[in-house]
């Protein structure tokens, strides 16, 4: 069973950054992030397949967002610039299963999510 365990979060000010970074037990195929707000929906935030060499992000954060990966450490990490206080979530990694295509990934694992905050 595939296990995620996401690191980085914290609280910042609006305009500040914040690294987070998702360690998997074994290799990963298409890897994302999400996103949940109190009382809201979870939401996708960024996804990177095998090769690193495809991201793609949700409009809100284009521009402010870059995700990468390290395969040799099966790290996957998010790098959050210019945050806002419309960007306050618990942050959720996770792995989808390698059967599924990177552009219809089925997410099949998920870390337990690492709460970022950002005050105005």
């Amino acid at each position: 069973q595939m296990q995620l365990v996401e690191s980085g979060g914290g609280m910042v000010q609006a305009g500040g950054s914040l690294r987070l970074s998702c360690t998997a037990s074994g290799h990963t195929d298409t890897m994302g992030w999400f996103r949940q707000a109190p009382g809201k929906e979870r939401l996708f935030v960024a996804k990177i397949s095998r090769d690193g060499i495809l991201t793609y992000y949700t409009d809100s954060v284009k521009g402010r967002f870059t995700i990468s990966r390290e395969n040799a450490k099966n790290t996957v990490d998010l790098q959050m610039n210019s945050l806002r206080p419309e960007d306050t979530s618990v942050y959720f990694c996770a792995a989808a299963d390698p059967t599924s295509r990177y552009w219809e990934p089925d997410w099949r694992y998920w870390g337990q999510g690492t709460q970022v905050t950002v005050s105005s």
